[in-house]
């Protein structure tokens, strides 16, 4: 790897903005989760609907990424929980950017095709799903 091999993503936080119905999950104007990296986070002692999350969740990669001007991505912002009753709507905003490097990839040491190792600088080795030979 060069020093060129780095790429940057935005840090995000995932905020209800308005919740026009009854929501049965209790959550609240205000109420959000960051994602930085590829790590989710909450505020200390909160918690957050699994249905409005995964409502999100197709979304973040790209929102993460500086795309095209005229990409819909870097238009639209927010995401409505797929409860009807409850009739919340999140708003996805960018936070902050960081550079990251590609983690150095292994191949399988089983020989397996199809199937991705990586390692971190300590040698832990995991299998990577998201990435294939």
């Amino acid at each position: 790897m060069t020093a060129n091999d780095t790429f940057e993503l935005y840090d995000l936080r995932i905020e209800v903005e308005s919740i026009e119905g009854n929501c049965t999950c209790n959550m609240s104007v205000g109420d959000c989760f960051y994602l930085a990296g590829g790590k989710l986070s909450l505020p200390d002692g909160a918690d957050f609907c699994l249905y409005a999350l995964q409502a999100t969740i197709p979304l973040l990669p790209a929102k993460q990424r500086l795309n095209h001007p005229a990409d819909w991505m870097e238009t639209d912002s927010r995401v409505i929980c797929p409860d009807p009753a409850c009739r919340l709507t999140m708003r996805i905003d960018r936070i902050s950017r960081r550079t990251l490097r590609p983690r150095r990839r292994q191949p399988d040491p089983l020989g397996r095709r199809g199937i991705s190792w990586a390692s971190d600088e300590s040698g832990r080795l995991w299998r990577d799903p998201a990435w294939t030979c």
